[in-house]
């Protein structure tokens, strides 16, 4: 067994059981062996076989993303950030950012490279939501070190757009009974992986692509193995119309009628209830719905708020009694960024200061995302909880005056302080690099299949249209 001490870190974020809350502590020690976390608090006076000199530096909890694409989002970089179909509501969810299509190696690099920045951010736990699973991913999990929650999903229809405006569905119940037993297969390798720290997830894909059978069979497959579900849903005005149309119901009491809501689900974005002004229905039930059967929602802004859409809002859905986590859904998966944007959003959506305070957003991102989860046992530093912890740089530039280093970390400084980070006791991070994965490679690699799907654009567009057509550059390029 190996014991480390962070001694006399200047600043520590303990977590007080009696008072069921994080709380700053000064000049104290921070003590693990192997895994788990065995004195917080002032004076350790047991042996060590490393000390770690905590002068200038604050322990907190290492953070916990509850939704994220890792595998087919990075190839989007700078791509998606300011594309749009206003004939959608703005969303370009359905017809053109999945034009450029992540191969194996790009799915593969892709999640390296997202590892890498959730790592850079400070997250040690990570739902990692697969649309599209490439081989070798399992191993992939378990090399980045990360604390993964891997959730291949599966659905029983295809979206496809005509002339712009119509969102069409095409069922196959037989292909998605397929893609249901092969998640449940990885489900399983994941959760029976070696390194202990993989944990599968049911991952019915969205609400109005998976039918009230494969629901039914899903949360089968999540109480038969203890597992957390997560679907999408409310995520978008073309879907919030369709699922009234097809049922007469939102998409938040449809999922609620047929059984799905509950303390074990998760529920990805949640946007757009009955009580967004888009929507403009006639019922205000859907955040009560939420709150009384125990749902997380898993609030995603910096995606959304590219196409003009935000949560109406944290602060809200918060009073309503909402477990609330974050994530960071595509690129860039940064933590700090998210929680950052979740809090100006939401002061936006309320016109008021108080709406959302950094401590709510650190809250979602620890606590919260652990409840979601399941877990007692990480998003806090306490004796007995997993050795996942954040060491945040305090003589940063971006940290400095010193006097509340969350509020610096979470305004200002975001990943550019997180100085080490820890996973199962496992130094992952290290003066800022990733020490598990070759990021550089991987954005290489990343770099050249991006130009490969740039090639095939126009075939898979409906109009046609190439991707500079699409996502045309900032600035023209000189004759």
């Amino acid at each position: 067994m190996t014991t480390t001490c962070i001694r006399n870190a200047d600043w520590v974020v303990r977590w007080n059981p009696d008072e069921d809350r994080h709380e700053y502590l000064r000049g104290a020690d921070v003590v693990f062996r192997d895994d788990a976390f065995i004195h917080v608090g002032p004076g350790y006076a047991g042996a060590v076989d490393e000390e770690i000199d905590g002068l200038s530096l604050m322990a907190m909890p290492g953070l916990v993303n509850i939704h994220c694409h890792p595998t087919n989002q990075p190839i989007t970089r700078a791509i998606r950030e300011e594309i749009a179909n206003p004939s959608l509501y703005m969303t370009a969810l359905y017809d053109r950012t999945g034009l450029w299509r992540a191969d194996q190696e790009a799915l593969l690099s892709g999640a390296a490279i997202a590892y890498g920045e959730l790592l850079k951010s400070g997250v040690t736990s990570v739902v990692d939501y697969a649309a599209a699973v490439p081989d070798g991913w399992v191993d992939q999990m378990a090399q980045s070190g990360l604390r993964i929650f891997a959730a291949p999903s599966y659905r029983d229809a295809s979206w496809s757009v005509h002339n712009e405006s119509r969102l069409d569905y095409s069922w196959s119940p037989d292909d998605g009974q397929r893609q249901f037993d092969a998640a449940l297969a990885l489900v399983d390798q994941t959760t029976e992986h070696a390194c202990g720290r993989l944990t599968g997830m049911i991952a019915p894909g969205q609400v109005d692509t998976c039918t009230e059978d494969t629901f039914a069979r899903s949360l089968a497959a999540a109480k038969q193995r203890g597992l957390v579900l997560q679907t999408h849903a409310a995520q978008s005005l073309p879907e919030f119309h369709e699922m009234t149309r097809r049922t007469g119901k939102t998409p938040i009491q449809w999922l609620g009628d047929i059984g799905v809501l509950g303390p074990g689900t998760i529920v990805a974005h949640g946007i757009f209830t009955d009580e967004h002004s888009w929507t403009r229905w006639h019922s205000r039930d859907d955040l009560a719905l939420l709150a009384e059967t125990g749902t997380t929602v898993a609030h995603c802004p910096v995606v959304f708020s590219r196409y003009g859409h935000k949560l109406e809002s944290f602060g809200k859905y918060q009073r309503a009694g909402i477990n609330m986590g974050i994530g960071t859904d595509t690129a860039p998966h940064n933590l700090l960024e998210e929680m950052r944007e979740a809090i100006i959003l939401s002061r936006i959506a309320a016109g008021r200061v108080d709406d959302a305070t950094a401590r709510d957003v650190f809250n979602a991102v620890t606590v919260n995302g652990a409840r979601a989860l399941g877990r007692t046992d990480i998003g806090r530093l306490g004796v007995g909880a997993k050795a996942d912890m954040v060491l945040v740089d305090l003589g940063h530039p971006l940290m400095r005056p010193g006097r509340d280093p969350l509020r610096n970390l979470i305004f200002t400084a975001a990943d550019r302080a997180v100085k080490h980070v820890y996973v199962d006791g496992e130094k992952l991070v290290a003066d800022g690099k990733v020490l598990s994965l070759d990021c550089g490679a991987a954005t290489e690699k990343l770099e050249a299949a991006q130009a490969r799907a740039e090639m095939n654009v126009a075939t898979l567009d409906a109009e046609g249209r190439d991707g500079a057509e699409i996502s045309p550059p900032v600035l023209p390029m000189a004759d």
